[in-house]
């Protein structure tokens, strides 16, 4: 299985290739050059535990990884640091199933993909022969930075550096990333919005010049966005393993159909399940959730994507997007993996802000159902199922399952439906509460995650309790303008 870029047709690199580079040199992101077809029984995987599914899945697009080597960076990843056995478990609550994917060290999804990416990325770096030091560049709209700053710290041959939203990332989530310890890991705050971050972290990696003065310090740059497929291919298995428990209780008949609703801002996450129903996992629906943010909304609407509006700070910050940068991704898939065409339309996405698909590539959107969920209707849905079934979600989870029973109730489908539960609510906590009683809003920070703790009946994380009174480590705020001269003066070139 080799990987192809969406913007040239001649990219032809292997998947550790394709890892270590995390972007390819053109912009474009890398795809693997065909979608591989399960070659395992739905069946089978009802007794498979999330470590021997993880390589079943994982094989088929890592090619070049020896199964010892793929069978030992499954191994270090899903131990001890998840806090279940199941590493993701399937909770049933107000007529649906919650897939728990915060179960890791930092307590949202991004764990999923980043307590592997870099086991996957040193062993890639051993088998290409790789002497430079890798410098994780990324972005992060509040959750993809802590889980990347905890994979990655300490591991030897890499530096991390990581550029958030000074102002547009949760108390708690900031408070994570900046006291994150580490000799190898930085974290800068910018005077910008995520997509400000994404768009100065993508620059730098097609700076040719940068690249050079790396090379010459023996630095080259990766990434730990879900732009790198070394982070988008682990998250394709929990979708399997969504399935594999509704079989293992009885929920569903094999090969029954269910939908996957996911509260969706870069496209990653969704686009894992619709490789996954590409695959052969039997999907009926996928439900694309947004918050007020809603470009994606509004491209399922009417195939014009227009980034140009409002960015909206919301209680679901990781969804507060306007450059889906995975959307390009499936762009590339419905266009008939036409590079030429692909390229035109993210050229005009940068030149415009927007573009306009095809009428026939609409017909390539038919797998999926995208609305949105408003502040007040976020809030609602938390009261609501708190109010029903004493479960307590967050706000993501919270936009996903409004935007679920919007689509439950508009097109009367009763199919099984799994809701990806992507971070837990002691990372909103002042959200969550206050949706469940606004009286709280009062209360400090740590008073309310006690308050969440004994409402939800759930003891407090351990990633919750470690940074109460840990120092601060990370102060730098620089402009956007300045990303790159910040980055130099981290690595001294």
């Amino acid at each position: 299985m080799n990987y192809t870029s969406t913007r040239s047709k001649d990219t032809s690199i292997s998947a550790s290739q394709a890892i270590l580079k995390g972007i390819a040199p053109d912009g474009g992101l890398f795809v693997p050059e065909s979608i591989p077809k399960m070659d395992f029984s739905l069946k089978a995987i009802a007794d498979m535990s999330y470590q021997q599914l993880a390589y079943e899945v994982m094989k088929l697009y890592l090619t070049d990884f020896t199964e010892e080597e793929l069978k030992g960076c499954i191994e270090r990843a899903y131990d001890a640091k998840f806090d279940t056995e199941e590493i993701a478990p399937l909770v049933s609550a107000d007529e649906t199933y919650y897939l728990e994917l915060f179960h890791g060290k930092t307590i949202a999804f991004k764990d999923m993909a980043l307590s592997i990416l870099p086991h996957l990325l040193t062993t890639a770096a051993r088998k290409n022969h790789i002497d430079n030091e890798i410098v994780i560049l990324t972005a992060t709209s509040g959750d993809t930075g802590k889980a990347a700053l905890a994979g990655f710290a300490d591991v030897p041959g890499t530096r991390i550096i990581v550029f958030y939203p000074k102002n547009g990332v949760s108390p708690v989530q900031e408070k994570q990333m900046v006291t994150q310890k580490g000799d190898n890991t930085f974290v800068v705050g910018i005077t910008g919005n995520f997509d400000d971050a994404q768009t100065g972290v993508k620059k730098m990696f097609g700076n040719a010049a940068l690249a050079e003065d790396m090379n010459k310090a023996h630095f080259q740059f990766s990434s730990a966005n879900s732009i790198n497929i070394g982070r988008l291919v682990p998250q394709i298995v929990y979708y399997f393993y969504s399935y594999a428990l509704l079989l293992r209780n009885e929920e569903i008949e094999e090969g029954e159909k269910i939908n996957i609703t996911v509260p969706t801002g870069n496209f990653g996450n969704i686009l894992a399940a619709y490789y996954a129903m590409n695959m052969g996992l039997p999907v009926n629906k996928l439900i694309c959730a947004s918050n007020e943010n809603k470009v994606l909304f509004d491209f399922f609407g009417t195939g014009a994507y227009d980034r140009n509006r409002d960015f909206i700070l919301t209680s679901s910050p990781s969804m507060d997007i306007l450059i889906s940068s995975n959307l390009e991704r499936l762009i590339y898939r419905i266009a008939g993996n036409d590079a030429e065409k692909n390229t035109a339309f993210m050229r005009s996405l940068t030149e415009n802000g927007k573009y306009e698909i095809t009428e026939s590539m609409r017909k390539g959107l038919a797998d999926f159902y995208g609305n949105y969920a408003s502040e007040e209707e976020t809030a609602a849905t938390i009261k609501r199922i708190y109010d029903a079934c004493g479960y307590v979600i967050d706000t993501h989870t919270a936009v996903a399952a409004t935007v679920y029973d919007k689509y439950r109730k508009e097109t009367k489908d009763t199919t099984k439906t799994v809701i990806a539960s992507t971070a837990s609510p002691f990372k909103f906590a002042r959200s969550v509460m206050c949706a469940i009683d606004p009286a709280l809003d009062s209360m400090q920070d740590f008073d309310l995650i006690d308050k969440l703790s004994e409402t939800a009946n759930v003891p407090v994380p351990a990633a919750i309790e470690e940074i109460r009174t840990a120092p601060v480590r990370h102060d730098t705020v620089c402009e956007t303008a300045d990303m790159e001269k910040t980055v130099r003066g981290i690595l001294g070139i």
